[in-house]
């Protein structure tokens, strides 16, 4: 059931969030917020289109329509923001500068606000000012480069690694952050969350493989790239996927025993040499029964088994229902917010808003 600001009690019941609308990974922050019981209002354009049930991201927020280059509804703005604890925007570096509603306009205001800024590239170096997506934020760290099948080309991960990965939850957690530090200080300071610095950081396992001496620049070469054959995706005789991930000797062993693995390759784990006997010996044996048919034989087993399901499957698998891993918000089903608590549960406040409010009305709503 869908809750309200007002009767929020999730972890962040009462902390007040103002997010000037966008696209990507700044919604999708705020839509995490909202989940944990924050009071998010989105600041977006006259003539803004609303009541889309299917805008997952914007779910469990208010909406005030502004024309920011109006005088008196920056000034309402303003209001808002010497009322809330958290402002976040995604725009190019010194838009809200220009608009008036820099982070020291607003300090001078309200001296405890977190400035949460989410950007691909950073508030400053030389692409600063320079548009771009996902895909372009992670080929400049290296993550795209290392993602793809041996002898092809760099595959885009959707944008999961850029967007929400490096963007979305970096922001969110040097929100949180700060929020912790001005307890302390009282004072807030601007969260400078570039997809570019997110995703660096995100590579930090490969960077130490790549000191170690243990990671090849090579596509599909390495146990995590597709490279090794106990770490990798399947056909079944029925055309569609499984995977697997038995990466510890003891996993790996089990995985043998179950599916009939040749003796003569159950030493070869680790060994180059023999991974390509040892992939077509995998591929030979999963192509031997249906996808259905290896879950019943290896789900839930230490064989680090899973069926490759489709989106339209996820919803519907026994361990995400049992989970409760997905919600019905009027008539939408969706991801439940994650993560969980255990005594300030999270929860859905709502769907994406049919309608706008008004500043006034937020701020009565905030006395």
């Amino acid at each position: 059931m869908a809750t309200s600001p007002a009767s929020s009690r999730g972890p962040l019941a009462g902390l007040r969030v103002i997010e000037f609308a966008g696209i990507g990974p700044g919604p999708f922050a705020c839509m995490l917020l909202s989940d944990m019981g924050a009071d998010v209002v989105t600041i977006d354009r006259p003539g803004k289109k609303l009541g889309d049930p299917h805008n997952i991201a914007g779910r469990g927020r208010s909406v005030v329509l502004a024309d920011l280059k109006d005088a008196t509804a920056r000034e309402q703005v303003l209001a808002l923001l010497d009322q809330a604890d958290v402002l976040v925007e995604g725009f190019r570096p010194g838009v809200m500068e220009r608009l008036g509603l820099g982070p020291d306009t607003v300090a001078a205001r309200n001296p405890r606000l977190v400035y949460g800024r989410m950007t691909g590239w950073g508030q400053h170096g030389p692409l600063a000012q320079a548009a771009g997506h996902d895909i372009n934020y992670i080929a400049l760290t290296g993550a795209l480069h290392a993602i793809g099948p041996a002898g092809g080309p760099p595959v885009p991960p959707l944008n999961l690694v850029g967007d929400y990965g490096g963007g979305s939850l970096y922001l969110v957690v040097g929100v949180l952050a700060a929020l912790h530090e001005s307890r302390r200080s009282g004072r807030g300071q601007v969260v400078d969350a570039a997809m570019t610095d997110g995703v660096l950081s995100l590579m930090t396992n490969f960077v130490t493989q790549s000191l170690r001496g243990n990671f090849r620049e090579e596509r599909g070469s390495n146990m995590l790239d597709g490279g090794a054959p106990y770490y990798g995706v399947y056909e079944s005789a029925d055309a569609k996927h499984l995977c697997i991930g038995p990466i510890e000797p003891q996993f790996f062993a089990e995985f043998c025993e179950r599916v009939g693995v040749d003796a003569s390759l159950r030493p070869a784990q680790h060994e180059r040499s023999q991974w390509p006997q040892l992939r077509s010996e995998f591929e030979r044996i999963f192509k031997t029964r249906s996808r259905d048919e290896w879950t019943a034989l290896l789900q839930g087993t230490d064989a680090c088994y899973a069926p490759v399901l489709a989106l339209s499957e996820a919803s519907r698998h026994p361990h995400n229902t049992a989970r409760e891993a997905f919600v019905e918000i009027d008539g939408v089903t969706q991801p439940a917010p994650a993560p969980r608590f255990s005594r300030t549960p999270s929860a859905v406040q709502g769907p994406a808003p049919a309608a706008a409010v008004t500043a006034d009305a937020v701020l009565a709503r905030w006395a």
